[in-house]
């Protein structure tokens, strides 16, 4: 069932609860499970329950500049930088790990004028082709919808990119954009994950706005994730993911 992939999509979409509840799905089947949290609000160690003392001493890996400047080779000046810099440790240096699952918080780079080759984006896209190479360990890369760690060198190792959106006209159509973008980094995109969805009436008024998206996973409303941080181990939403993990699995085997 070792699998990796990248869950993206729009604000408030739920994307982080969705990723938290399949890195948990795929610890409760026997897997090995790292959980990478490169959105910049950085909420998926809270929604898998990490402990507060713990997450509260974790620094985004975005934020170290003066560690990604010595590991891009920028620290001691110069124009030049490493475009494939050592990162074989920091999962081990900076990651948290708790109740079977490993937490690396690696946030976004976000600067004006950084654009996509700066040196400290040069580190974390490197960061994520090691992990995604990782050999027997399942990976969960919580993305924001822009995904910018991922590149061409990347795509070819993640598994699938789970784009997550509300039932809403605003959030399908951008969930389609989102698709696009990642088809062209030659991502494979299983469809869209549907969150929050009341009935399947719902479900089925938004289709229209998804254009040739296919609708991969419908995961119901369930008031328990909107009043915890962490998402439960049980109850509708948690047996509706608990599907879609078997069906992401077989998915990528080609069944």
């Amino acid at each position: 069932m070792t699998i990796a992939v990248a869950v993206a999509g729009k604000g408030g979409v739920g994307k982080t609860s969705v990723s938290a509840a399949l890195a948990r799905s795929l610890s409760r089947a026997g897997e090995r499970v790292l959980a990478v949290d490169a959105d910049p609000n950085n909420c998926l160690g809270r929604a898998l329950g990490f402990p507060e003392e713990a997450l509260a001493s974790m620094v985004p890996l975005s934020e170290m500049k003066e560690m990604l400047q010595a590991r891009a080779g920028t620290d001691q000046g110069g124009g030049f930088f490493a475009l494939d810099p050592e990162v074989g440790d920091l999962l081990e240096r900076y990651g948290l790990r708790s109740d079977g699952i490993s937490l690396l918080v690696m946030g976004t780079i976000d600067e004006p004028g950084a654009g996509c080759v700066c040196p400290e984006s040069a580190v974390l896209k490197a960061l994520v082709r090691h992990l995604v190479a990782l050999p027997d360990t399942s990976l969960v890369l919580d993305m924001e919808a822009g995904l910018e760690h991922l590149g061409r060198g990347t795509a070819r190792h993640v598994g699938a990119l789970l784009i997550v959106a509300e039932p809403s006209p605003a959030s399908a159509r951008t969930a389609v954009r989102v698709s696009r973008l990642a088809r062209k980094l030659g991502l494979r995109v299983p469809g869209v994950v549907l969150n929050k969805l009341p009935d399947e009436r719902a479900a089925q008024a938004v289709r229209p706005y998804l254009e040739d998206l296919a609708v991969f996973a419908a995961l119901p409303a369930d008031a328990e994730v909107a009043s915890s941080e962490a998402v439960p181990e049980s109850g509708k939403f948690a047996a509706a993911v608990e599907e879609l993990r078997d069906r992401l699995a077989a998915w990528s085997r080609g069944e």
